[in-house]
């Protein structure tokens, strides 16, 4: 049986690349959420496991398991040579967890 080898033939430059801006993506929102959990409160968590989680065990433990996984995550797609997939998941956080989070802390929330 052949074993799976990552393709290294075309460099790892944007797979590095990628990876540092995804975990940054990450701390970003991890950093954001405790903020934004902090002002306005756990229902303001858009993923219920990680509400959930944060009435459980708080704020700071939950995200700190959740980010740690989804860092451990990412290195691994990085490490299996799937640069894009690590990308897209990057573009998906900037876009759909930091921006928001962003919006609401400098809007101060209104309606929450």
């Amino acid at each position: 049986m052949q074993q799976y080898e990552p393709d290294r033939r075309h460099g790892s430059t944007f797979g590095d690349v990628v990876l540092a801006a995804f975990l940054l993506a990450q701390l970003f929102d991890g950093v954001l959420t405790y903020v934004g959990v902090g002002a306005y409160g756990v229902h303001m968590e858009g993923n219920p496991l990680l509400a959930w989680l944060m009435t459980m065990i708080g704020r700071g433990p939950a995200l700190a398991m959740a980010k740690t996984a989804a860092g451990g995550f990412g290195v691994a797609l990085h490490l299996t040579s799937v640069h894009r997939v690590v990308a897209a998941l990057t573009i998906f956080y900037v876009a759909l967890a930091i921006l928001p989070w962003i919006e609401v802390l400098y809007s101060g929330c209104p309606g929450c």
